[in-house]
């Protein structure tokens, strides 16, 4: 009988250890991301996992023809490492061997060995597994994974609990008809809006948990925020005495993923030219107050007290930039008719509710607030809405056997990605978006 042989230690070097092995001759692997052709040699860009490093081909060293390699080939190396004090990496690779082990069999639709892919969002999107090679464009996907980890850090560090919640549900978290419908055994069932109702259920067995995963809306809108499907990025925390110990996580959160990103990825965010935004205090204003300092500062007239329109926010975001410093701002206390029927209304003003979004340069980025604990509140506000109780049984559970104040958040990964990144549009960073018009690739 065979069995597996376990590889425990490879002998392919990373291009982060390439630096370490001067003088010394290494395997690597990856693929051919450029050949410059030069007189009398080549340089050869070889893209790694971690980066792109510079190999020199020559007759001199090399025991195979300079044909044999192509742009996007997948190839094994051997190659000796020398210094370089012209290079930015302080080393270069001579070429000595070459392996190879797939080849293109067409030529490539868009360039991506250039700085940038020069081409439109449309195209970009449409060549998606092609241009996502690009070094500045995978760069993206390196800081958005990073953003993770240091969410995940800091989460499980103030003792959350990571969980995973269905994305079939019997009933949307939000309401509405922004929700996708799909047959489900005979049944009716929807895709999840949310975590919305697990992770209140799952406070009262962790306390805090969190959730990073996919959630859909089927909103039919076409704009360069919107998507059908988009990462959430939510936590719930019990035994709160106030919505604000939310927002105050929430800013030690975003603190610490800011002084992980310059810590992890500097290269990355070089690359793209991007200058974080510093996080000490991040300012709250009242709903009610923020639109009133909008119309007096800019003149303009409130046509709208249940939410701000897109504008409105980008102009709030450069008044509290201009007065406080800050990339960032809390609006709190948005009117009850436009939050959800779990969040708490204000005991001083039940016309408001206990309830917050953050904006970051411009955009709304997260919702968040406290929600009713009580299981009467909770059945009033459904029969003030017209909701059946009948719908919720599942989820009122949680209240009618007892559970803790409490509230969280969500947060679009995309939304925050793009902004910190400067990208005009949400498509920029997202993997493989789905809007109204897009399902492939």
């Amino acid at each position: 009988m065979n069995t597996v042989k376990y590889i425990m230690e490879s002998t392919e070097t990373e291009a982060e250890g390439l630096i370490h092995r001067m003088g010394k001759t290494v395997r690597l692997h990856g693929a051919i991301y450029k050949i410059r052709r030069m007189s009398g040699f080549a340089f050869v860009l070889l893209r790694m996992r971690d980066a792109v490093v510079q190999c020199v081909y020559s007759e001199e060293y090399a025991s195979f023809p300079l044909d044999l390699l192509t742009e996007e080939a997948c190839v094994r190396l051997t190659a000796e490492v020398i210094a370089e004090e012209r290079s930015k990496s302080g080393y270069e690779l001579r070429l000595k061997e070459a392996q190879l082990l797939s080849t293109p069999c067409e030529v490539l639709p868009v360039v991506i060995n250039q700085k940038r892919v020069n081409t439109s969002l449309e195209n970009l999107l449409d060549y998606r597994p092609i241009t996502l090679r690009n070094e500045k464009e995978r760069a993206i996907f390196k800081i958005q994974a990073a953003i993770c980890t240091a969410f995940r850090e800091f989460l499980n560090a103030e003792h959350f609990t990571e969980i995973h919640s269905p994305k079939i549900a019997a009933i949307g978290a939000e309401g509405g008809a922004n929700i996708f419908k799909l047959p489900y055994f005979g049944k009716e069932a929807y895709l999840a809006q949310s975590p919305q109702f697990y992770k209140q259920m799952m406070v009262g067995v962790f306390e805090r948990v969190f959730e990073i995963a996919p959630v859909f809306r089927a909103e039919k809108h076409d704009t360069s925020r919107h998507l059908n499907e988009y990462t959430s990025v939510d936590f719930e925390m019990g035994y709160i005495e106030s919505f604000e110990e939310i927002m105050a996580m929430e800013s030690r959160m975003l603190y610490h993923c800011i002084s992980y990103l310059n810590q992890y990825c500097n290269t990355e965010l070089t690359l793209l030219g991007c200058t974080l935004p510093q996080i000490k205090e991040i300012p709250q204003i009242p709903f009610a107050s923020a639109k009133k300092w909008i119309a007096s500062a800019y003149h303009r007239e409130i046509t709208d007290m249940l939410d701000f329109e897109p504008e409105e926010e980008r102009l709030l975001c450069e008044l509290v930039k201009r007065e406080n410093g800050s990339e960032f701002v809390f609006v709190t206390h948005y009117p009850s008719a436009k939050r959800p029927f779990y969040a708490m209304d204000n005991p001083s003003n039940t016309e408001e509710t206990l309830s917050f979004d953050l904006l970051f340069r411009g955009l709304e980025i997260t919702t968040g607030g406290q929600r009713i604990h009580s299981y009467n509140e909770q059945l009033e506000k459904l029969d003030k809405r017209g909701m059946h109780k009948e719908l919720f049984e599942s989820y009122l559970m949680l209240h009618k056997y007892g559970v803790p104040p409490h509230g969280g958040l969500g947060l679009g990964l995309e939304r925050f990605t793009a902004q910190l990144l400067g990208f005009e549009n949400v498509r920029s960073a997202t993997l493989f978006p789905r809007d109204i018009h897009r399902l492939i690739p």
